[in-house]
């Protein structure tokens, strides 16, 4: 609630966007030490109450964050829809041509059409980053209408991977637990001078973002 308040205060309750941050700072022995960045959604269409530039707009100040030599990018997509139509692969891949400064994040495993799954994608034999990709299962809109917690959602995560025929065997790394665990033991090697420099960026299309701490 205090995130979209300010949101409004910055847009005036248009459908707008707004370069100045919104600052959330978090402590709790529960999330890991790290900066994130959670961009605007890239988009193709101008809707109703948008500016006419709006898609250039979206994408140079997602540009002006992920262009950064310091950031860990999170290409977020999502598992039913084509990677190959991925926004957020296109400009990661534009940015980090060697896929090394990426991490693959799959979103909406569980919607997928019966008879379909990313196994593929998962093990990199679709498109193959540095680091392993990580598939999700967020909390849908209406456990959020009802109030579902976050320790509840982790949990029914953690069970729908290890239970899952396709997926069991890659359970140990999959789930926003263990995307966040990953975060904070990236290797840096000689691209950043210090951990506390680290920065990861969620690059995503529209409503398809992750949620990691908790």
């Amino acid at each position: 609630m205090e995130i979209s308040d300010e949101t409004d205060r910055e847009t005036g309750r248009s459908k707008q966007i707004s370069t100045v941050p919104i600052h959330l700072r978090i402590s709790s022995p529960n999330v890991v030490d790290l900066t994130m960045i959670d961009l605007s959604g890239l988009t193709k269409v101008v809707v109703d109450g948008q500016s006419d530039n709006i898609v250039q707009d979206i994408e140079n100040m997602v540009r002006s964050y992920i262009e950064k030599p310091n950031s860990i990018l999170l290409a977020v997509s999502p598992a039913n829809q084509d990677l190959a139509t991925s926004d957020a692969i296109k400009i990661s891949r534009e940015v980090d041509p060697k896929g090394e400064m990426t991490i693959g994040v799959l979103t909406k495993i569980d919607l997928m059409d019966k008879g379909t799954d990313a196994v593929d994608i998962l093990e990199g034999k679709s498109y193959r980053l540095q680091f392993p990709w990580i598939g999700v299962v967020n909390r849908s809109q209406a456990d959020i209408n009802k109030s579902v917690d976050m320790i509840a959602a982790r949990r029914r995560e953690r069970e729908y991977f290890a239970s899952s025929t396709d997926y069991k065997y890659l359970s140990y790394r999959m789930g926003s637990e263990h995307l966040g665990k990953m975060l904070s033991k990236v290797p840096f090697g000689k691209v950043v001078r210090s951990p506390s420099c680290m920065i990861a960026i969620a690059v995503a299309q529209p409503q398809h973002g992750i949620q990691v701490c908790g």
